[in-house]
């Protein structure tokens, strides 16, 4: 087969839709037979994001109360999360500016014996819970989560102590999981100038560098909305001088003299948020590994199905990012972007919506655009804590998303190649497609395989018909579906694979994710309401070798 490593090939799909209803609210109305031309460039790479790109985080609610830090002992959730790397693991939140390190506080014995700093640094002891101990926390943190989400609907923020054994067990998770741990410091400690007081963060990096806890850190969680919960006032300029007073201090340590420090962490830009992101990397960009800001599509309150699948509401976070690109940019050339948090929806996710099947569609897409238009890193809010956008349930078995990101994790490498679509059925797009390298860890792939994923926003089968050259290739679909079928199928917290249920085999098994080999010159079918994974093993990409 000759090589198609300087062609561009042409993808056309052929479907016939009808419109789309979803209660009585048309959602998607195509009604003629509709080509959609992508034009794929193996030539050469158009991107290369951190092989971290796709992360998690941990939502710092989990701290409120520290005997639920024990969950992250939970063999299951290690076994999730071990899955995910190479990942970074943030340790943040709205809760972070509202916690305090309080060492020698009371803390909730597991049953190792060993002292705390044993905790952090060894993973061989298997300091795991016991059964019965991990269900009675599991059933109290549904409740916990019930009072944190009441705190959020009030904007009124209980403040939280913290001791050694809870930065323990977390350090522990992080470390015997293979994550890069963030954490994210308390910026509302203020002093009389309001000015950013540095004295609880330098008792707790003591205690870190003391244990020798290999870390990264962030300091406060989306500023700009300070004065609406806290009452307190923070400019970009003076934000920008606190972050740089927190890399002198850093400076000055034998273990994080290098270590990253990113921010500042701040919503999606609108008003005064750019004002603020703006002032802060005039004077902060320097002290900064990476700019961090949050998106979310839509307010979790009011949100609804059709805005899961509306392809105007997942083309917004492409204006967001140019529009962030554009001022980190402009005052710091150079500076690498992270989305630091995201998800579907703000406000701890949209009930019924964030944590079903339906919600892969933003997820997905996210990841793709934020790929293509130069993002180096994406963190997933939450792998667990308060909210309904997690990636695992009240039970810590896996949601629809994280067998989505696990999926990716395997499939989808760093480099990004360029694909151009085009559509004749106006501006909304119900197919979207991305383009990377295979994952050449996946190490049972030849070199030079590509991997196609693609999402189908509508209810018809799409037809995807390679060229000639590509028509015997060898190609190993993915293809995920709602668990479920019928008018209800989109709100299954279940999926397939192939057809096949996936679930765990046991707590500390994950099972076989495999493909489905298509016959030679078989052409690509897409199903409604559904998004898969192509990995073309002989496109004999030279980039991807």
């Amino acid at each position: 087969m000759k090589s198609a490593a300087t062609a561009s090939f042409t993808i056309v799909a052929l479907a016939l839709f009808g419109a789309l209803y979803v209660g009585a609210k048309t959602v998607i109305s195509v009604d003629d037979v509709q080509s959609i031309r992508v034009d794929l460039d193996l030539s050469h790479v158009a991107r290369r994001v951190d092989e971290r790109f796709l992360s998690v985080a941990i939502d710092a609610s989990l701290i409120t109360e520290e005997k639920f830090m024990n969950l992250l002992n939970s063999p299951k959730l290690r076994t999730l999360a071990k899955a995910l790397i190479p990942a970074f693991l943030r340790f943040g939140g709205t809760k972070q500016d509202f916690m305090k390190f309080n060492p020698r506080g009371r803390s909730f014995q597991a049953r190792d014996n060993s002292s705390s700093a044993v905790l952090g640094n060894r993973c061989h002891l298997r300091l795991e819970l016991p059964p019965l101990l991990e269900n009675r926390l599991k059933q109290e943190w549904v409740l916990q989560s019930k009072t944190l989400l009441q705190e959020e609907l009030e904007g009124k923020y209980k403040k939280t102590k913290f001791s050694e054994y809870a930065v323990d067990l977390l350090y522990a998770f992080a470390n015997c999981s293979g994550l890069d741990l963030i954490f994210g410091l308390n910026a509302l400690l203020r002093t009389s100038e309001n000015t950013w007081d540095s004295t609880n963060a330098e008792l707790l990096l003591k205690y870190c560098e003391s244990r020798e806890y290999v870390m990264s850190w962030e300091l406060g969680n989306e500023p700009n909305s300070y004065e609406k919960k806290a009452g307190i006032r923070v400019d970009g300029y003076q934000l920008g001088q606190d972050f740089v007073h927190l890399h002198q201090i850093l400076q000055q340590s034998a273990v994080y003299n290098s270590t990253g420090l990113y921010g500042p962490d701040v919503s999606q830009p609108r008003d005064h948020r750019r004002d603020l992101l703006t002032g802060f990397l005039e004077t902060g960009a320097k002290a900064i590994t990476a700019c961090t800001w949050h998106h979310y599509y839509v307010n979790g309150r009011d949100t609804s199905l059709e805005d899961f699948l509306d392809p105007e509401v997942l083309d917004t976070l492409a204006t967001k990012i140019n529009e962030v690109l554009e001022i980190v940019e402009s005052a710091s050339p150079g500076k690498k972007v992270w989305l630091g948090e995201t998800s579907s929806a703000y406000g701890g996710g949209a009930v019924g919506l964030s944590d079903t099947f339906v919600a892969g569609f933003m997820w997905l897409d996210k990841l793709g655009l934020a790929a293509k238009l130069g993002l180096d890193v994406v963190i997933r809010q939450v792998l667990i804590g308060s909210g309904t956008y997690h990636l695992v349930d009240d039970n810590l078995d896996p949601l629809p998303d994280y067998w989505l990101s696990l999926l990716y994790k395997r499939l989808v490498g760093p480099e990004v190649l360029k694909a151009e679509v085009n559509m004749n059925s106006g501006p909304k797009k119900p197919i979207r497609v991305y383009l990377h390298c295979t994952n050449r860890k996946s190490t049972h792939y030849r070199p030079g395989a590509v991997t196609l994923f693609a999402l189908n926003l509508n209810k018809n089968e799409v037809t995807v018909i390679l060229p000639d050259h590509m028509a015997n290739s060898t190609i190993e679909a993915f293809v995920l579906q709602s668990a479920e079928a019928g008018e209800q199928s989109l709100y299954s917290r279940s999926v397939k694979l192939n057809g096949q249920v996936l679930r765990m085999v046991d707590d500390r098994t994950l099972p076989l994710l495999k493909g489905r080999e298509l016959p030679p010159g078989e052409h690509i079918k897409l199903p409604g309401f559904s998004f898969a994974f192509y990995v073309l093993i002989e496109a004999q990409a030279a980039v991807c070798k």
